[in-house]
């Protein structure tokens, strides 16, 4: 599943957040939010993770074709 790398960062910044309070809300490790950032995919399971620590659907992670 392709997301959007740059959503991530603004709702961290919105948060006042950083990456590892974020892995530590999502319940993964930040080396493996730093890598999915990094490559902008990830499994749908692991979105639906990211998308609940941010406090947002899904839906605003994917990246637009």
């Amino acid at each position: 599943m392709n997301i959007n790398p740059t959503k991530v960062e603004i709702l961290l910044a919105e948060r006042n957040m950083n990456k590892a309070a974020l892995a530590k809300a999502c319940g993964i490790s930040r080396q493996n939010l730093s890598t999915l950032l990094r490559r902008g995919s990830c499994e749908p399971r692991t979105a639906g993770k990211l998308a609940a620590g941010l406090g947002i659907p899904v839906s605003e992670l994917i990246k637009e074709p």
